[in-house]
């Protein structure tokens, strides 16, 4: 009944039901008006009383308006339920623009208040010049008009010509926009500085932007075994940041992290390449990891070479990296890439030299160097002459002694010797050796080739992210400090003390940082350590990656039993950071550490480095020896210079203890001035020995 009275209700709207009376008839009694069902018979709708309810009140209506016998109903069942849901429909209708009506308010006001949130952003921005570390355009201009002002000068002093001038002002014109971030300081720099920093900065915008495509076995962090991993992708990001163009070229391994691989898709051309005398398929992916453009090359026929647990270490690695090899090279030519330099990385793609100069340097490559880098002499891969035929070399042609062919076993050939014989470059990682003591000690068999192309050879130092371990922008520190401002130094120092329960009255804070405990010859270092804790000094070991279990480290620690002395028991990232900030010297197991690269990371946040220098034997002249005679001038000495590259090996405790004399009585904890990060070393290398070839 309810249902009827609102469909009573709709029908009436917007006309009401008048009270009218009849002159002559007769007022009816009260009915009640009752819904009939599909079937029923319309007249019984007026059965029993004649009255409609509506609302709590009563409306009268005349029998005559109504009666069957005067007029019949002109509304069947039909009509009303049809009127019923067309209301129905007209209410919800109505309800859904209103609710579209409250969204658009609400997306109204919203937009409101942003604009008034940046008008007020404006309006704040005009009352300084700087905002939020940005120059503005007043600064920018300022800076840009003082520089062409001292051109004028230097023209004027007869320091540089009317023609130099000329060519300064067009090339500041042309980089106006960033002039600010070129130039520091104008007004403070003399003439002669300016005009230096100009040179330089001529020399650079005159320098074209290069295409990079390294081809390797590993990248950080979608694959990952050794120091290659990390060297290829710090090393493609540096050079990417100063305007080049990288590309990386890599097997598609079955246990790579492709997580780590922003917008990987397959493409759908497939292209052939070259192996034991027939082509074969294969599919490429491609992608980004790290902001760096990735390739993957999947091999179709011969899918099992890389869909394997391990990166390296089978019977048939030449193989499998040889087929990599020549599929890349295949690659970049049938896809149409010229890149201005070919960079290859140990023997894994050695192969790609020869590769280059015999088959593909007149396939549209002819304005294309080869960059070789080695991380270890020691991995060659020494093969049967026949099996460069796989990937369509001529071994007779190659199976010579100024070639391929092994220096030692003549009958075998040497992959990469190859590398180092067909590359326009070659860089020798090490973070200590000189290139004489790598060609004449530690060639491992290479020496004969490695002095005919000493010209072409350079000596880069292993590298880390300077983004991440760098004291003045660590998150992970208590206080940033830089080589400018040291304050920050003490403040890590005193956080290293309390951190490990120590107290605040020793000399001087000694991190050990080892990979494992074999690093450290604890019988060697024994006597060093006691005669270091009877003078005060505190002591932190810390192992990485790996929990240090009952080692002799352990037992040297339970011997000793001293309170100044720590052994941490398992890796903990934010500690290690602190450890670097906080000690004043850093025991590392070596200098030549391409994996962990401590000593570098010590003289980054101005700790010195001592190598233990196990291999080496480690230190054994202690007996005998009076520290406190050392002067303060001396020991100062003794612990700045082994922050120099050219000075790094100390393994000795005499060294060793002469560096904790010098902190002792003289008090001074200076972080060094030789901040040094390896991946901008090598960076300057490949631009500036390598470029020349490409113009």
């Amino acid at each position: 009944m309810e249902a009827l009275g609102n469909v009573a209700t709709a029908m009436s709207f917007p006309f009401r039901l008048l009270h009218l009376r009849a002159p002559g008839r007769r007022h009816l009694r009260p009915r009640v008006c009752f819904c009939v069902g599909k079937d029923d018979d319309v007249t019984n709708l007026f059965a029993g009383p004649r009255q409609i309810k509506l609302e709590g009140q009563n409306v009268d209506i005349l029998e005559e308006s109504f009666s069957p016998s005067d007029r019949r109903l002109e509304m069947s069942n039909t009509d009303i339920w049809k009127l019923f849901n067309d209301a129905q429909q007209n209410i919800l209708y109505l309800n859904k623009q209103r609710l579209a009506a409250v969204e658009e308010l609400k997306k109204l006001q919203r937009e409101k208040e942003l604009l008034l949130e940046r008008i007020e952003q404006l309006e704040a921005g005009k009352q300084t010049n700087i905002v939020e570390g940005t120059v503005t355009k007043p600064v920018l201009l300022s800076s840009f008009s003082e520089l062409l002002l001292r051109i004028d000068s230097m023209v004027l002093s007869g320091m540089i010509g009317p023609r130099e001038a000329s060519d300064f002002r067009k090339k500041v014109m042309d980089s106006k926009d960033n002039i600010h971030d070129v130039f520091h300081d104008i007004q403070q720099k003399t003439d002669m500085e300016l005009l230096s920093e100009l040179h330089q900065f001529s020399e650079k915008t005159m320098r074209k932007a290069l295409h990079i495509v390294h081809i390797c076995s590993e990248m950080e962090p979608v694959v990952s075994f050794g120091s290659l991993a990390s060297y290829v992708t710090g090393l493609s990001c540096a050079l990417q940041r100063k305007g080049n163009l990288v590309e990386v070229i890599l097997p598609k391994y079955a246990n790579m992290d492709l997580d780590a691989i922003q917008g990987l898709r397959k493409t759908e051309a497939e292209f052939d390449s070259y192996f034991s005398g027939c082509w074969h398929k294969n599919r490429v992916w491609i992608g980004v990891a790290g902001g760096i453009g990735l390739t993957l090359i999947e091999p179709l026929y011969h899918s099992s070479f890389f869909n394997r647990d391990r990166i390296y270490g089978y019977s048939d690695d030449f193989e499998r990296f040889t087929y990599f090899s020549r599929a890349s090279m295949d690659y970049l030519v049938k896809s149409g890439k010229q890149p201005d330099i070919l960079h290859i990385h140990n023997w894994e793609t050695a192969i790609i030299g020869p590769l280059f100069w015999d088959i593909f340097v007149h396939q549209g490559l002819g304005g294309t160097r080869v960059l070789f880098t080695c991380h270890d002499l020691s991995s060659q891969c020494l093969e049967q002459p026949d099996k460069l035929g796989l990937c369509g070399l001529d071994p007779h042609r190659l199976h010579r002694p100024d070639r391929l062919q092994d220096n030692n076993k003549m009958h075998l050939v040497n992959i990469l010797k190859g590398g180092i014989v067909y590359s326009n470059k070659v860089v020798m990682m090490s973070s200590i050796l000189s290139k004489e003591r790598i060609i004449h000690s530690l060639s491992h068999g290479l020496e004969p080739t490695l002095a005919i192309h000493k010209e072409k050879l350079l000596i880069a130092p292993y590298g880390f992210d300077g983004t991440k371990w760098d004291p003045s922008r660590d998150k992970l520190l208590p206080a940033n400090y830089s080589a400018d401002d040291i304050g920050g130094k003490a403040v890590c120092k005193v956080a290293l003390r309390q951190r490990l329960g120590f107290s605040g009255h020793s000399s001087a804070i000694v991190g050990c940082i080892y990979s494992g405990v074999s690093d450290i010859n604890v019988d060697n270092l024994k006597p060093a350590i006691q005669h270091a804790l009877r003078e005060g000094v505190q002591f932190v070991f810390m192992g990485l990656k790996a929990p240090v279990r009952s080692t002799t480290v352990q037992a040297l620690q339970d011997e000793l039993k001293d309170v100044n002395m720590r052994l941490i028991n398992k890796y903990d990232e934010a500690l290690l950071h602190l450890i670097l900030a906080g000690s004043d010297i850093i025991l590392c197991s070596s200098f030549d550490d391409p994996l962990l690269q401590i000593p570098l990371k010590a003289i980054k946040y101005g700790s010195s480095p001592i190598s233990l220098n196990i291999r080496n034997g480690g230190a054994r002249q202690f007996e005998g020896h009076d520290f406190r005679s050392i002067s303060r001038k001396e020991g100062f000495r003794r612990m700045i210079h082994p922050v120099g590259l050219g000075g790094l090996r100390m393994g000795c405790q005499k060294t060793f203890l002469g560096m904790l004399s010098a902190l002792t009585y003289t008090g001074l904890h200076t972080p060094s001035q030789k901040i040094y990060e390896g991946t901008h070393i090598l960076l300057q290398f490949v631009m500036c020995e390598l470029q020349m070839h490409v113009q």
